[in-house]
């Protein structure tokens, strides 16, 4: 055998405990074939010294909005802004700046946290020039939206002064007219390179087609779009919104109450592009204080909200795993965790199945008396470490000393058996996985606040939450997670070791180059 390309000189972590550590790798079309004896005395069409750098398995982000992201990326934002009349300014400009009086302005980056209040249709309607104005806030469960915008609502559609939040936001984005799969094609593929260039070979998109953040009912169509022209720079698994799912009537023997069309399921795709988990909102987001607790937030009377009626969110649940989905459940409050927990047991009660893979999207407050049901359930927990480093001064205040401990776990899980798995929610935060390692290890925001201390977990645990656990998560673990002879070549290098530097500095280490497929992202080297 010629090897397509042998890496040699590297320090190789393959997060693969039969052998851990490698100095050579070799490749052969697209696949790992082998490690250090069994490949360096083989001729190679190419041999990379890498001069001591590490390589790990490619990063895999198991909950990202690609579109959103790059959607956002293309709209004028209004993100660090202080002051209600720069914000303004700020719609003004785009609003002048849209063609045609009655189309739509989207504006991003809003966080009423940073303006110490909600802005109101009332303040938008005399600087939007006859468009239709629609804010999206940053964490996907509220928007602000103006008068032109409230007229078109129905007059049961709850909203305070133009701030809608969770399924009344959703009513204001039906209105609008779906994206193109060509805008989508081009938002999702300037986001993939975002990760690709942060150590990213594979990710999972947390909802398309339906639910709070899709944005086409044929939203698939973008992805196979840039898969068909050979611009998906990196592999994608798709959760399709729970409320693309419509009741069919398949054979009573099948046990399929409702389904996608043609009965399309977790598992459909290759190793490019996929359908991965169904994706099942139970509540809201802590940033917009609607994730759905048991006890109040501190110092508030209210405790978030449920995303629907507790009954039809657990048939949900119930009926996907009978339709044979993996199933994705966002569930950020501990009261939505409940729901979740319970609907899942009452699946597994009426259906058994052996390796479900479910998982839970968040997990963002998880009492001490639901970490063992996580266990027994057999479920993935899915979170976001970078929403404690950028906002977990704000989440431990709402929270309070008791429950802030219980913010987006690690040890906790990591103990009780539970599979921890590592992401970023992607536009809403930060999606670099390193600078998620390193909070992972030391549990400390951006100001230097520890939260939790006792939920840090090692630089091993933390790179295997992005690599191996990943891939269980996602059902790849036979083809990704570890650089193990058979799996894709698939990898990142580093400019060190983030098991050998300080943790304080591991966000901090270079992405020198990202492989998928064993070709170099960025310059397009095939290995």
């Amino acid at each position: 055998m010629t090897l397509c390309t042998r890496l040699t000189n590297a320090r190789v972590l393959t997060m693969d405990p039969e052998r851990p550590v490698a100095h050579d790798l070799g490749v052969w079309r697209g696949r790992i074939v082998g490690l250090d004896e069994a490949v360096t005395s083989l001729p190679a069409r190419e041999v990379i010294d890498l001069q001591g750098a590490t390589v790990l398995p490619g990063f895999i982000d198991s909950h990202v909005h690609l579109a959103w992201t790059g959607l956002k990326a293309s709209s004028p934002s209004i993100a660090g802004l202080e002051r209600v009349e720069d914000v303004l300014a700020v719609v003004a400009d785009a609003a002048a700046r849209t063609r045609a009086p009655g189309e739509w302005v989207h504006i991003g980056g809003y966080d009423q946290r940073v303006l110490g209040r909600h802005l109101t249709a009332a303040d938008l309607d005399p600087v939007s020039h006859g468009r239709r104005v629609f804010v999206m806030h940053d964490s996907g469960h509220a928007c602000v939206v103006n008068s032109a915008v409230l007229d078109l609502l129905s007059a049961e559609v709850p909203h305070d002064n133009g701030v809608l939040v969770e399924g009344a936001m959703g009513a204001v984005r039906s209105l609008r007219l779906p994206y193109s799969q060509r805008e989508l094609a081009d938002a999702i593929e300037y986001a993939a390179r975002a990760c690709l260039a942060e150590g990213i070979t594979a990710c999972a998109e947390a909802g398309i087609g339906g639910g709070l953040l899709g944005h086409s009912p044929v939203e698939l169509g973008a992805y196979q779009l840039l898969r068909d022209e050979g611009r998906l720079p990196l592999r994608v698994q798709l959760m399709p919104g729970a409320d693309t799912l419509r009741p069919l009537g398949a054979h009573e023997d099948d046990g399929i109450p409702r389904a996608l069309d043609l009965g399309l399921r977790t598992g459909f795709g290759d190793d490019w592009l996929s359908i991965g988990a169904l994706k099942i909102y139970t509540d809201g987001g802590m940033m917009a204080r609607t994730a759905a607790l048991t006890d109040p937030y501190e110092g508030m009377t209210h405790t978030g909200q449920l995303q629907d009626d507790p009954e039809h969110l657990t048939s949900l649940i119930v009926d996907g795993h009978l339709a044979g989905w993996q199933l994705a459940v966002h569930a950020i409050g501990d009261r939505a965790a409940d729901l979740a927990l319970d609907a899942l047991e009452r699946a597994r009660t009426l259906r058994p199945r052996t390796d479900a893979r479910h998982r839970i999207e968040h997990a963002g407050l998880i009492r001490p008396d639901q970490l063992p049901r996580f266990a027994r359930l057999g479920l993935s927990a899915v979170i976001q470490p970078n929403f404690l480093r950028y906002f977990g001064d704000d989440y431990a205040t709402i929270m309070g000393a008791e429950r802030a401990p219980w913010m987006y776990r690690g040890r906790g899980f990591l103990d009780h058996g539970v599979t921890l798995v590592g992401s970023s929610d992607r536009p809403v935060t930060d999606g670099s996985p390193l600078r998620a390692i390193q909070f992972m290890v030391e549990r400390a925001s951006l100001s230097g606040q520890l939260i939790g201390p006792d939920e840090a977990i090692t630089v091993d645990e933390a790179l295997r939450a992005y690599t191996v656990a990943g891939a269980y998560a996602s059902r790849w673990d036979d083809s990704a997670g570890s650089l193990t002879p058979g799996k894709r070549a698939d990898f990142v290098v580093l400019g060190d070791d983030p098991r050998r530097v300080d943790p304080s500095t591991i966000g901090d280490i270079e992405v020198v180059a990202t492989f998928v497929d064993g070709r170099e992202a960025t310059e397009g080297r095939k290995l």
